[in-house]
């Protein structure tokens, strides 16, 4: 029997952590293992006057818990955690700082900046070892009490196979601000991109997954503020159960689950960008929101001197995924955005910080075993970005059984072959082929590789083959942030050019990357826009751009359709056939009939690559020849691919059908490809990738 504390509270349960709400009132529970006394703290349907403040009366297993009769959903609330302020101890309470909840399912009100918000007195001669008193209640967002009850009318999730997987990865935000499909009202926000224009678009291309940067509330960073600019991408997460708030057009996070229900009703998954290896939070300067009055020492990585932060990720602060109850938080947190929200999938944002130990990174992780054994988590697709800033950050290759991963090799590679370099084809046709090099071991199979050319993170497509340098003047940092290793080429003049020479190079080479992305063998990711011929204007860094630089644009007259019809025919010719999707890696063994081997490497003379071809470092041009997965009797299919400035004539194997044409990137940008042009000889031109298929047996 509950028993009703001299402060009004009932005691509570002490689980699930949370405010959940039964029908009858809230039970609150917050983990903090070296608090002193919690309070809670209610506020008005405003957010702005608090109009209780109540102590949580139980302490069970490390959590404050009470129980709040008559309190229902959109409850707005916070805490106020009291505890030793000794930072070089690892510990930073502070009373006097409004929290919040970190497993709050919504936040309400924006984060006005303010020196309130440090837990010490900035400007002190004792910096972050100094104690600030204001309240800083009235500046920061206050935590709601949700209702989780939708109705889902029988959505079931596509569940598509790895091998039909295509990857879409796109800003919720900056995908429909322009859009002048999407009602102004809801552009920038879930349900505008859930709308039909935005639907039919990606229906059209073929996309079967769209991969959304963070939506995990998070802040804008107050430098950024100072400067006029915002944290556009997101990956400052403040709350790992709440959608963010700007994407919310009326404030109801039900408006993400309508979002999911009409994706899923369209065939397409949705995969979450997470951020679970840093906070918002920062440094040892930053501000005290949520973990670190709430906890300092048991949600974050201590260095040796607990006063400062073990920063494996460059944002100041790590969090502790060894520390039991930041796992359970975050497994919380992600079986919550299945079962409650229905996403099918995540991409790790720096995923070795989830397997950090103090003997570095391990990929038996107690994270990655909870993975593992999870049955909710079992049916959803884990990706992983598998490095980080921190020592011995770097782990493409290295992640457990299951789990897919970024291939910045494949990314790297084939830019670098379509630049022009010489010494590349042998990197390029382990890129193409499924990088085995890299993933072959442990049952793995070719969906471990997650193939990307393009990504939120660097230059977009459009500005790879224009500018040869980053150009990112607009950030405000001088031209210091961002990559300087983009692999990029101009094709002759930087940045926009009317020379029609160039513009048909560039074009050619944007058919070049696209087809070598579509057509390898692995998960392909596109980057939205690319198939529009999005720029950035030469920033590869937009990170704070949430502007006409980092909106995609799509009136008619700034789109390139005969470039989205190109990507539509290529993965419409992906699809017709399994050997562009195989499951099991190449071995270059001959089939059972002993007809042909699995994979076969071309000379452009129609010859087999020998050792001498393979280390000739001046060739830059070769071919592949393959088939359907373990068919004997079947259509073959070949690819060549010339970085080479000249033409090269070409003699395809012989094959007692004979070839057709069906992809050639030099030539009439034909879409189509699955009406093909019959072929006696060919010449295979400068800078230019062409596809052949035997013809059918007659």
């Amino acid at each position: 029997m509950t028993q009703q504390s001299p402060v009004g509270l009932e005691a509570g349960e002490p689980s699930p952590i949370g405010a959940t709400w039964d029908g009858r009132g809230v039970n609150f529970v917050l983990f903090s293992a070296h608090a002193e006394r919690v309070e809670l703290c209610l506020f008005d349907a405003s957010a702005r006057r608090e109009v209780a403040r109540l102590a949580l009366p139980s302490y069970t297993d490390e959590v404050w818990h009470g129980y709040l009769r008559g309190a229902r959903p959109g409850l707005r609330y916070g805490y106020r955690v009291y505890g030793p302020h000794d930072p070089s101890a690892g510990h930073r309470f502070n009373e006097h700082k409004l929290l919040i909840d970190p497993y709050a399912r919504a936040l309400a009100g924006p984060l006005r900046w303010s020196d309130a918000h440090f837990g010490y007195r900035v400007g002190s001669s004792r910096a972050d070892l100094s104690f600030d008193r204001r309240d800083n209640a009235s500046l920061v967002p206050k935590s709601v009490v949700v209702d989780n009850a939708f109705t889902w009318s029988g959505d079931r999730p596509p569940q598509r196979a790895w091998r039909d997987t295509i990857v879409y990865e796109a800003h919720v935000r900056g995908f429909t601000m322009r859009h002048p499909g999407v009602p102004l009202n809801l552009r920038g926000t879930f349900l505008g991109l859930a709308s039909p224009p935005v639907l039919d678009h990606l229906s059209r291309l073929g996309i079967s997954a769209i991969e959304l940067l963070p939506v995990h509330a998070f802040v804008d960073d107050r430098l950024l503020g100072e400067r006029g600019l915002r944290n556009y991408w997101g990956y400052n997460s403040i709350g790992f159960f709440a959608p963010h708030s700007l994407y919310l057009s009326e404030g109801n996070v039900h408006e993400f689950k309508s979002m999911v229900k009409q994706f899923h009703e369209a065939g397409i998954e949705v995969l979450l960008d997470v951020v679970y290896n840093h906070t918002a939070e920062g440094d040892q300067r930053g501000p005290t929101l949520s973990f670190r009055g709430i906890d300092n020492k048991s949600y974050y990585r201590l260095a040796a001197d607990p006063r400062y932060y073990d920063d494996a990720t460059g944002c100041g602060n790590t969090l502790n995924a060894e520390h039991p109850r930041v796992l359970q938080m975050v497994m919380d947190s992600l079986r919550y955005w299945v079962e409650v929200m229905h996403v099918d999938g995540f991409r790790f944002d720096l995923a070795p910080v989830l397997g950090r130990t103090s003997k570095g990174f391990d990929p038996n992780g107690a994270f990655f075993q909870a993975v593992a054994q999870d049955p909710i988590l079992a049916r959803t697709k884990m990706i992983a970005e598998p490095w980080d800033v921190g020592a011995d950050g770097y782990h493409v290759g290295h992640f457990p059984p299951g789990w897919s991963e970024w291939n910045d090799k494949f990314r790297d590679g084939v830019r670098r072959f379509w630049q022009g370099g010489d010494g590349l084809i042998t990197e390029l046709a382990w890129r193409v082929a499924g990088s085995s090099d890299l993933f072959q071991h442990s049952g793995r199979h070719v969906r471990s590789s997650l193939n990307f050319v393009t990504a939120h993170d660097g230059f977009t497509l459009s500005d790879l083959v224009s500018y040869d340098s980053k150009h990112n003047e607009a950030n405000g940092e001088d031209n210091r942030d961002g990559s300087d290793a983009n692999w990029s080429w101009n094709c002759g003049v930087e940045g926009p050019s009317d020379d029609p020479r160039v513009l048909a190079l560039r074009a050619r080479q944007k058919r070049n990357v696209l087809a070598t992305l579509l057509l390898a063998q692995g998960v392909p990711m596109l980057l939205a826009g690319d198939e529009r011929g999005h720029t950035q204007y030469g920033n590869n860094n937009a990170y704070c751009q949430d502007n006409s630089v980092g909106w995609i644009d799509w009136m008619p007259e700034d789109g390139d359709d005969d470039l989205t019809a190109f990507v539509r025919g290529l993965v419409a010719l992906r699809r017709s056939s399994t050997a562009f999707r195989r499951e099991l890696f190449f071995h270059g063994e001959s089939l059972a009939d002993g007809r042909r081997k699995d994979l076969i490497w071309l000379t452009p003379d129609g010859n087999e690559m020998g050792e001498a071809e393979w280390f000739d470092g001046s060739r830059r041009a070769i071919g592949m020849l393959f088939g359907e997965e373990a068919v004997s009797r079947e259509r073959l299919f070949a690819i060549f691919f010339n970085a080479h400035d000249a033409d090269i004539p070409l003699a395809l194997p012989e094959h007692e059908s004979g070839w057709e044409l069906l992809v050639d990137t030099a030539g009439n940008p034909r879409t189509d490809f699955l009406a093909p042009l019959p072929v006696e000889a060919f010449r295979l031109s400068a800078r230019s990738l062409a596809v052949f298929r035997s013809r059918a047996a007659t």
